[in-house]
């Protein structure tokens, strides 16, 4: 059966949608952020083009936030000490695109729209301790690194929660600062980005990876408390895992890019894929969907603290 609004209607009794973190500035034209089960989506782009489209089946918004975790490049590991924080719009158009599952269910794939007024991810920078040096200067005798966003995230299918299927695709490039570097020190560009296709399931990788198990963690939906027609799903405690990317090498590192075989050499890139992983540790996430763009927005300023 497919997994669609009227199914998240159904699992309504299950439990209420989790509060999630970080208020950011309200839709336009709102004094305030959202609050309740929005909280979190202020920069939900009602006002884009694709979620106005009036042959959309359903419009929402995404806030997902991960506490912990780490990201393997190449044979360096980064801990991901600092929240990441994703949010964006989504939408279902005409097309009704669906993802079938080998158990015989299947799952809306939504596409997605940038936030406004504020990024897509938002991470704050790592460090990252080198081999052989002890750590008296960070940023010196260290290196700190940033995930960044190098695209949009596509194929977004948020109830793959489960199954051995990526919940998104998300392009990243990881900034490289130390003293040394210069300001344009990297790993993946926007042009050949890390592709990571996290999933609650279990990944198949290519050798010499070996297959990892996320986690869906507790999933609740609710209906609006406003009476609106919105619902809210939420999933919360999750673990999601990937290694099945490949990583480049670096680039711009060091005047004219010096440094570039010196951090590929202690790093361990390029390498291909089954060699890194992620995992995205303790991850909560909430999904606002509606079938109204009206209504949503309606839903969403009625909910202002």
């Amino acid at each position: 059966m497919t997994r669609t609004l009227l199914s998240l209607k159904r699992l309504a009794p299950l439990a209420a949608a989790a509060a999630m973190l970080l208020a950011a500035a309200g839709p336009a034209g709102a004094a305030t952020a959202p609050g309740g089960p929005y909280a979190g989506m202020g920069g939900c782009p009602l006002n884009s083009a694709q979620l106005q489209d009036p042959s959309d089946l359903q419009v929402g918004c995404v806030v997902s936030v991960t506490h912990t975790g780490s990201f393997t490049i190449g044979t360096t590991t980064v801990p991901l000490t600092s929240a990441i924080t994703l949010q964006f719009g989504v939408y279902w158009d005409k097309s009704a695109p669906v993802v079938n599952f080998p158990d015989g269910s299947s799952a809306n794939q939504y596409a997605t729209v940038a936030p406004t007024g504020t990024s897509l991810l938002n991470a704050k920078p790592a460090q990252i301790t080198i081999p052989g040096i002890i750590n008296f200067l960070p940023g010196v005798t260290s290196v700190f690194a940033q995930v960044e966003q190098a695209g949009p995230v596509t194929a977004f299918t948020p109830l793959a929660a489960g199954e051995s299927y990526p919940v998104f695709k998300l392009p990243v490039k990881l900034h490289l600062f130390n003293a040394f570097f210069g300001p344009q020190c990297y790993i993946g560009s926007n042009s050949s980005p890390i592709v990571l296709s996290p999933t609650t399931g279990t990944t198949a990788p290519p050798a010499p990876g070996v297959p990892m198990s996320g986690d869906p963690g507790t999933i609740g939906v609710a209906a609006d408390p406003n009476g609106h027609d919105a619902v809210i799903a939420s999933f919360a405690g999750a673990r999601l895992v990937d290694n099945t990317f490949s990583v480049p090498g670096a680039s711009g590192c060091g005047l004219g890019g010096i440094l570039d075989p010196i951090i590929d050499l202690v790093m361990g890139i390029p390498a291909g894929a089954g060699t890194g992983s992620v995992t995205f540790d303790q991850t909560d996430t909430s999904l606002a969907l509606d079938g109204s763009l009206a209504d949503l927005t309606a839903a969403l300023n009625a909910s202002h603290s």
